[in-house]
């Protein structure tokens, strides 16, 4: 059975109960956040300056 590549590429950071995770999808390059503190979060697009979604270039080594 062929290994399911992961699509996601997550840099997490915590803090006590909170923690905050830069989620970069392989698949698109796109960037969001998710926010954890105790028992609640959220997930959201990161933005650039212009306003608009925050997009990494996705390379060979990125691909799912």
């Amino acid at each position: 059975m062929a290994r399911k590549e992961k699509r996601f590429v997550v840099h997490s950071e915590n803090i006590g109960l909170c923690s905050a995770k830069i989620l970069m999808d392989k698949l698109t390059g796109v960037h969001y956040i998710y926010f954890t503190d105790g028992c609640s979060g959220g997930l959201t697009v990161l933005l650039d300056e212009n306003g608009k979604p925050f997009i990494q270039p996705v390379t060979d080594d990125d691909e799912p």
